[in-house]
């Protein structure tokens, strides 16, 4: 039997309007990643300019030749290694506290019975409304009567108490873990803290991953708590060592300096991310995939 040729033309068939759509996705998510990159492609570039070529105009891309040894003048310019030992004392104990504390307040929302437990789930979630600026005042007195005013221990002292979005983000993750895993450890003789830290932490890995790197990115870029809480300038954080490359009145910014510095201060997120990318991408599906089911309905009563 012969084959019938068809006669319409290549935008009318199946195969070219799937292959006429797949293009037209291309383009789209091309163009977005380019604006997108455009910004750390500039920070780049900046980064390699001689002080004159920062304000040209039109602005030179590519500039020739490349000044490597502006990163060089950033980081000894200031005690850059002293503020990247800080943060990175700030952020791991950040992290740590933040994955101990909410991990522990969710499976007790999500597994656990007790008396009151659904209206003190949604007090937590009100907080989310709650403005930063309504309790900076009260905040800072409470640790400055207890002398922890330029200390780390302002920054990193809160997240063992919790952050509602973790917890809501961690409790909805829990809620899909069959409930007969537990019963078998409970049968076992296990007890909720053994259930927690044997059974629930293993399988939550995905969503873990995506709280820490959620954790890192925000407490790493944190600007205004270091600004408040920290006096000596021996003890600032990246985010604050930046704002020396501002300049003053009479030097002017020295933008070619701080777009090195902050080239150099995205490597440990990017690195993060680049490592913890399959667990972050998977926790990020699951959870989506947790919030297209409807939630159960809670009795203030």
């Amino acid at each position: 039997m012969a084959r019938q040729i068809s006669t319409l033309p290549f935008w009318r068939t199946r195969g070219g309007q799937d292959r006429l759509v797949t293009a037209a996705i291309f383009m789209v998510l091309l163009v977005g990643g380019a604006v997108v990159l455009l910004p750390f492609f500039w920070m780049l570039s900046t980064a390699l300019k001689l002080p004159e070529q920062v304000y040209l105009s039109p602005p030179v891309w590519l500039p020739f030749p490349p000044q490597f040894v502006n990163f060089w003048t950033a980081l000894t310019r200031v005690p850059f290694h002293l503020y990247a030992f800080n943060t990175t004392i700030i952020v791991t104990f950040v992290m740590i506290g933040t994955l101990l504390s909410c991990s522990f307040t969710a499976y007790g929302f999500a597994r656990l019975n007790a008396p009151g437990k659904d209206f003190i789930f949604m007090l937590v979630l009100a907080t989310l409304m709650l403005p930063g600026a309504v309790t900076l005042v009260p905040t800072y007195l409470m640790f400055n009567s207890l002398g922890w005013v330029n200390t780390f221990l302002p920054l990193i002292v809160p997240s063992f108490f919790g952050s509602a979005f973790n917890i809501f983000l961690l409790r909805q993750f829990y809620l899909t873990i069959p409930v007969e895993l537990e019963d078998a450890a409970r049968i076992d003789g296990a007890s909720p803290y053994r259930i927690w830290w044997s059974i629930m932490l293993p399988l939550s890995m995905p969503v873990l991953a995506t709280v820490a790197v959620f954790t890192f990115v925000a407490t790493y870029n944190d600007f205004f708590t270091p600004l408040i809480y920290l006096a000596d300038e021996d003890k600032y954080t990246i985010a604050v060592a930046l704002s020396y490359f501002q300049g003053s009145p009479r030097i002017g910014p020295q933008m070619h300096l701080l777009m090195a510095a902050v080239t150099v201060s995205l490597l440990p997120p990017l690195i993060l991310f680049l490592a913890a990318q399959r667990y972050f991408v998977r926790g990020i599906v699951r959870d989506q995939g947790v919030a297209a089911r409807p939630l159960p309905i809670y009795s203030l009563s």
